[in-house]
């Protein structure tokens, strides 16, 4: 037998630690700590909307601004969110990391500027609906337009993963390494971009702002539903996907599921999303307009509706994008397992042939309430449903 080293301590004789603290040291979720710690309040939940959440000082960001943290339940392990407040007449303090984030300006009118590693200082002006992304670890500052009204933006970023792997402030927020193979030309701080359209579902623009999403032209993609098309984003050669999809009027979306950690927030327009895992389930229905978002759990069925008398659309993020895919499972979303492949072939998606009579009763329900006709013949014999 192994003789205990000289002078060392056995288990029997170690100093006793209170129940707490031994606690303390297991299952240690460090970016939920450091959040707490931070400071703004934490909201939790299945759906929120992001226009009405309560949002508390956040000294990091600057003296008067404020901040929320986001954690959907569907958020999964590499994705996270903020909300942002800035007043009126305010600015962020300078902020400079090694996680990869997207804006999304929810209200107000301001500018941002992003410092280069060469010394360049890039500015832009934004507004609501606007989408934009600071490269990685580039110094960058965001300013209030107004001397009225405040600004609020959401950030979707993969501070959470960092955060539980690195356990270190210091790595991430003062890190010194720049990242110049990101910054992208300088076109791009002013919404010019490139297009790599290969086929409905992997059309690519690949920019660092969008000055509007809600007039962003989209291009065709049947196949995820009836008229529906889609504009996939890569800003900033980042880590975090982001695209928008539209529905015509008098028509929804098919469904389909996917790896967790989709965050999906409504654009414009008004309806509604249903989720299920499996089929005979009761649905969980999310009404939304602008601002709400959602995130799905690994593998839950979801599906959406436009119940409104316009186009409907709304902005997705997910880890990994359609140039860097980063996970497996990601990959096989786009080449294999795809979104817009029947889950009879191998797919994640649900033909309207082969969907819950159900689902279009109640939305047909749905439509007559709001005094809005159909448009879905040509896809459903609607005749079964008068």
């Amino acid at each position: 037998m192994t003789e205990p080293t000289k002078g060392a301590l056995t288990p029997s004789q170690s100093s006793e630690k209170s129940s707490d603290e031994k606690l303390s040291r297991y299952m240690v979720q460090s970016y939920l700590n450091w959040a707490k710690k931070e400071g703004p309040p934490v909201h939790e939940g299945f759906a929120v909307n992001l226009m009405e959440l309560e949002t508390g000082l956040w000294p990091r960001l600057g003296d008067r601004c404020k901040g929320a943290f986001v954690n959907l339940k569907g958020r999964g392990d590499w994705m996270t969110m903020f909300v942002v407040d800035i007043p009126p007449g305010g600015t962020s303090s300078p902020q400079k990391h090694i996680y990869d984030e997207v804006f999304f300006v929810l209200s107000g009118h301001g500018s941002t500027v992003v410092e280069t590693a060469d010394g360049q200082k890039h500015t832009f002006e934004w507004g609501p609906r606007s989408l934009f992304a600071p490269p990685l670890n580039a110094r960058y500052q965001i300013f209030n337009g107004s001397g009225q009204e405040p600004a609020r933006l959401s950030s979707t970023n993969d501070l959470g993963m960092l955060m539980n792997f690195f356990r270190s402030e210091d790595f991430i927020f003062n890190n010194p390494m720049d990242f110049r193979d990101r910054e992208g030309p300088a076109g791009f701080y002013s919404g010019e971009g490139e297009l790599t359209a290969v086929r409905p579902g992997r059309n690519l623009w690949e920019t660092n702002f969008v000055a509007d999403l809600a007039g962003f032209e989209v291009m065709p993609w049947e196949a995820r539903g009836a008229g529906s098309s889609n504009m996939q984003f890569l800003l900033t050669e980042g880590s975090i996907g982001a695209h928008i999809s539209e529905m015509p009027v008098g028509t929804y979306k098919k469904a389909h599921r996917h790896e967790a950690g989709a965050h999906v927030v409504a654009l414009n327009g008004t309806g509604y999303s249903l989720f299920w895992y499996d089929e005979g389930d009761d649905y969980i229905r999310i009404p939304w307009d602008f601002g709400w978002v959602f995130a799905p759990p690994a593998n839950m069925f979801h599906q959406n509706f436009n119940t409104c008398d316009k186009p409907a659309r709304y902005l997705a993020y997910l880890f990994g994008t359609k140039r860097y895919p980063i996970l497996e499972e990601r990959l096989a979303n786009s080449m294999t397992t795809r979104t817009d492949l029947s889950v009879k072939k191998g797919g994640r998606q649900i033909e309207y042939e082969d969907q819950d009579p159900r689902i279009h009763a109640l939305w047909l329900k749905e439509m007559r309430a709001a005094g809005m006709q159909s448009k879905m013949g040509k896809y459903i014999d609607e005749s079964k449903f008068s």
